[in-house]
This record gives C-alpha cells, sequence and structure tokens, in this order.
C-alpha cells in the first residue's frame, strides 16, 4: 500500500512529519520492519533501562512502549470506523492524559510487549482486509478530514517518530 495523497490529510506538523515516507515503500513491510525493531530493541533491555527517561518529566522507555500501543489502537479505531462509513467525526485523544490513566510504570514489561505485539498483528490483519474502496474512504477525526490510508500511514509515521527519539535521546 503506497503513501497517500496530499489531499488525504490536513496540512499540520504532525501529518507532515509522520507522512514523510517515500512514494516507493510499501506501509506493510513498514509496520513489519518496525515491529521487529521494537521487539528487539524492548526484549534486550535491562530492568533499569525499562525505566529510563532521558530528562526529568519525560517518559520512560516502559511508558513510550504503552504509548505505542494506546496510540496504534486509536488510529487502527479511525481505520475501522471511517472505513465503514461513520460519518461522526472521531475525538482526538491527549496522550499524556491517556498515559496518566494507564499506569503502565506499574506493568509487567513483559506483558506491555506482547500487548504491541498483539495489536500491531490485529493491526495488520484490519489493513490487509480493506478494499481499494476503504483505503480512499475520507471521515472526519480530532476535527480533521482524512482518508483511511492516512491514518494507516499515520501509525507507521507516529512510531517511526519515536522510534528516532528513542535512537537520539535513549542512545538505543
Amino acid at each position: 500500500m503506497f503513501p497517500p495523497a496530499s489531499y488525504e490529510y490536513p496540512k499540520t506538523r504532525y501529518f507532515a512529519e509522520y507522512l514523510n515516507f517515500e512514494s516507493t515503500e510499501n506501509l506493510f513491510d513498514v509496520l513489519d520492519n518496525q515491529s521487529k525493531k521494537i521487539q528487539s530493541l524492548y526484549q534486550n533491555l535491562s530492568p533499569e533501562q525499562w525505566t529510563f527517561a532521558y530528562a526529568p518529566g519525560k517518559w520512560t522507555l516502559q511508558q513510550l512502549l504503552g504509548h505505542l500501543v494506546d496510540t496504534e489502537r486509536i488510529l487502527t479505531y479511525r481505520t475501522l470506523c471511517i472505513s465503514r462509513g461513520e460519518q461522526q467525526s472521531l475525538p482526538g485523544f491527549d496522550e499524556n492524559t491517556y498515559l496518566e490513566n494507564a499506569h503502565y510504570e506499574n506493568q509487567n514489561t513483559d506483558q506491555i510487549l506482547q500487548q504491541y505485539i498483539l495489536t500491531r498483528q490485529a493491526t495488520t490483519a484490519l489493513l490487509q482486509s480493506f478494499s481499494p474502496e476503504q483505503w480512499n474512504t475520507m471521515g472526519t477525526a480530532n476535527g480533521n478530514s482524512v482518508s483511511v490510508r492516512a491514518i494507516s500511514w499515520m501509525i507507521a509515521g507516529h512510531e517511526k517518530h519515536h522510534l528516532g527519539i528513542m535512537k537520539e535521546r535513549y542512545s538505543m
């Protein structure tokens, strides 16, 4: 599945940053490679590394993985709703409020990683089920007109963003 055209998403900073992919890239290859990378990185963390934050008030690697899970679930839900013809505007979310209420810092790290793996599998299965018409379906999420394709690529773009932060600020 090729990246979205510019008319399929709003001209906001996040969309511009997160949808920065080459036109030849395939969404399913990107998602698969990212999943392998995340699993490899997290499977080799020590307990101290799981709880490391690069600065006061920043998320630990444990919380960051939980954030990836939550965000992917939300974005995948949006693709489901819009692909099925939902006409209502889907709400945005405050990632900090979600993280505060998820309590990932108190959860078992193996279970968080398992949530990540299963969420990615469920996401991929859903996206692979879409027809060409569903990929092109437009809806409204967080007050913006957006296609199923654009939201699907946002999943990959969001993770790409955080993999960059992990490399830059967590030395991974």
